[in-house]
């Protein structure tokens, strides 16, 4: 990590290959969602299936509704969602927690709103190999005050997943994963290694800075930047206001990636499987007929 007086750059900087501005469209019933990943300029960025930038009020939400073969990570930004799910299962998650679901096998839930207002947050869709796909659920689920925190030179990190500035989060990663939230205040700048060969993005949620190289053009809210290969991340704030992003990296699985709506498996086969068991409630959905979460 470098201070902002001594700047360490890096021989191979990440620069931005790509970068995507994420409109609002409708999702789930009545809820607004600014898609980015999984959208049709991004369809997916390996091992990343979608990211949403969630926006709801009731009585909109995300009712009842199956996933298999991937992982789910909520992070609340700003009020409070409830989500209950065929096991027996409920919780709520409020500003700053993160629910992180390992779908497996099977899982039919209900994400909606628990408080009044609008509810914020980023939903991030992480895939799972092919030898992962079909285990049992599981839920790890952090509250706010228990996610790992680091500050340095003006640079402020909430770590979800990995590691920065030598702490570490307490998540497990079954598809290797970095997932921080970033506050960087004017005239501060960060260099963050990412380990190579990983697949990166930033996504921005409110403020603009400069991201990996200085002379690059500044990028704003609701961007999502696909970053290159390389050793690590620069990003410089000479903006008057806080810069406030997501950096997500994760192992590439390099394996195919078959997807029918919140089924993602290997193979069209595969797919329809999973259409079968959830129509018929076997191999992981069968409490799925007798559930509901009204």
């Amino acid at each position: 990590m470098s201070s902002s007086s001594t700047p360490v750059t890096f021989e191979n900087p990440r620069k931005v290959m790509k970068k995507v501005l994420s409109l609002s469209q409708s999702e789930g019933d009545g809820a607004t969602v600014r898609r980015s990943i999984g959208g049709c300029e991004l369809p997916n960025l390996d091992p990343f299936l979608l990211l949403d930038e969630f926006s709801v009020s009731k009585p909109a939400g995300f009712p009842d509704h199956p996933h298999r073969g991937f992982e789910t990570v909520t992070y609340m930004l700003d009020g409070a969602f409830t989500h209950q799910d065929f096991s027996g299962r409920k919780g709520t998650i409020r500003t700053g927690d993160v629910q992180w679901m390992t779908a497996g096998r099977g899982i039919v839930h209900s994400e909606m709103p628990a408080a009044d207002g609008v509810q914020k947050g980023l939903q991030l869709w992480i895939n799972l190999a092919s030898k992962d796909k079909m285990i049992e659920p599981r839920y790890q689920e952090i509250e706010s005050k228990d996610i790992s925190q680091a500050e340095k030179d003006g640079v402020a990190v909430r770590i979800i997943a990995g590691e920065a500035f030598g702490v570490r989060s307490p998540v497990y990663t079954r598809t290797p994963t970095m997932y921080m939230d970033f506050t960087m205040q004017p005239g501060s700048q960060l260099h963050l290694p990412i380990p190579e060969g990983w697949n990166a993005f930033v996504y921005i949620i409110e403020g603009e800075g400069v991201f990996g190289k200085e002379n690059a053009v500044p990028a704003s809210a609701h961007h999502c930047l696909v970053l290159g290969a390389g050793d690590g991340l620069s990003v410089w704030n000479r903006s008057g206001a806080p810069l406030r992003f997501a950096l997500a990296a994760g192992q590439p699985l390099n394996e195919p990636v078959v997807q029918q709506g919140p089924f993602v498996m290997n193979s069209r086969a595969q797919i329809q499987q999973a259409m079968e068991d959830y129509y018929y409630g076997r191999n992981g959905f069968e409490k799925a007929s007798q559930w509901s979460s009204a």
